[in-house]
């Protein structure tokens, strides 16, 4: 699976800072799946244990073989959790199934790491020795502050703690904040990192899982220092966020200082729209309806690729991608159709 050019993070800097167009239309995903990787490759990436030598080679190769510039990247901090229960007769199991934080006596027991150590960094340091040169990592931390804390109270024991136990709760993203804030402040300083990056859904069709108020409270001052430490560093940085965030776009992108935003659903809000609206102080990144992609024919898919690409990259501030990710069931083959049809129409414009 060679290279179809040589990597040029370069361009997809220009395009998160929004200072020039861009040589070529730079592509951006969140994720891929490993089963998505694996139909790509012709490997069994999804078998491979995490973090061999092979994994990552395989995981490079996967974006640098379909023409990306960087290498979307996330290493789970040193948080643990029980392992996951059936809970006989309750109403939501899914969220609470890892739920190990309720009173302050269990947040005093809880295992937190050292925030000095919040995470296994070699991962990076890998994936930069493997890469070819012009290519870059955009890496972060695998899961957000809002979605571990669901992980670590529950989503029932978060939102009944918030107004029970306040105490609890603003230990609990104090601690979370000393870990992420420390990891990209280390992960800003590595070369083979071009920017920062962190996903965290906020929220589902209609709000935010939260109050405006509260994620102001809780959640954005954390985004706000990441992003300072990125900045500190020269390095932009990235949120991703599914969900509908009208309310607190103008947060996120005034007080927390994000360059770029990730996910963008068409019921909810769809791309060429954010870009009319934030787009000269927030690069959008992807948009394309996963579900457009995985059921269209190829004349519609091409037409509506073309589409897109042209309300977003007249003026060179968009990458390519999906709204959400590579998933298990996309075919791999449309997947390269848009890609094909959005480099056509990019090199016109």
């Amino acid at each position: 699976m060679p290279a179809t050019r040589q990597p040029d993070f370069s361009q997809f800097l220009k395009v998160l800072t929004r200072t020039g167009k861009p040589g070529h239309l730079p592509c951006y995903e969140h994720i891929a799946s490993p089963g998505f990787v694996d139909r790509r490759t012709g490997k069994p990436f999804s078998r491979m244990p995490f973090g061999s030598e092979e994994y990552w080679q395989t995981y490079v190769d996967f974006w640098i073989g379909m023409g990306y510039d960087c290498i979307p990247m996330e290493v789970t901090p040193r948080l643990v959790l029980p392992p996951r229960e059936a809970h006989e007769g309750a109403v939501s199991v899914e969220s609470e199934a890892t739920a190990c934080i309720r009173n302050m006596d269990e947040f005093e027991a809880y295992p937190w790491p050292d925030p000095a150590d919040p995470m296994e960094f070699s991962h990076f340091e890998t994936v930069g020795r493997l890469m070819p040169e012009g290519a870059r990592i955009v890496g972060g931390v695998c899961a957000g502050p809002y979605e571990w804390s669901t992980y670590l109270m529950g989503v029932v024991g978060l939102s009944m703690a918030i107004f029970d136990q306040p105490e609890l709760v603003h230990a609990l993203y104090a601690r979370l904040q000393a870990i992420y804030v420390s990891a990209v402040r280390q992960l800003a300083t590595m070369d083979c990192i071009g920017a920062l990056r962190q996903g965290d859904d906020l929220g589902f069709k209609t709000s935010t899982f939260l109050k405006p108020a509260a994620l102001r409270r809780l959640i954005f001052p954390i985004y706000k220092d990441m992003a300072a430490e990125a900045h500190a560093a020269g390095k932009p940085f990235i949120l991703h966020s599914c969900g509908n965030l009208a309310n607190v776009y103008e947060d996120l992108i005034e007080d927390c200082k994000i360059d770029a935003k990730h996910s963008f659903e068409e019921t909810i809000l769809p791309v060429e729209e954010f870009k009319a609206r934030y787009g000269a102080r927030c690069t959008p990144l992807g948009g394309l309806d996963v579900d457009m992609i995985c059921r269209a024919d190829e004349a519609t898919l091409r037409a509506y690729t073309r589409d897109k690409v042209e309300k977003c990259f007249a003026d060179g501030y968009w990458a390519l991608g999906t709204g959400n990710s590579l998933t298990d069931y996309m075919p791999v083959e449309n997947y390269m159709i848009v890609l094909d049809e959005a480099a056509r129409v990019a090199a016109t414009l």
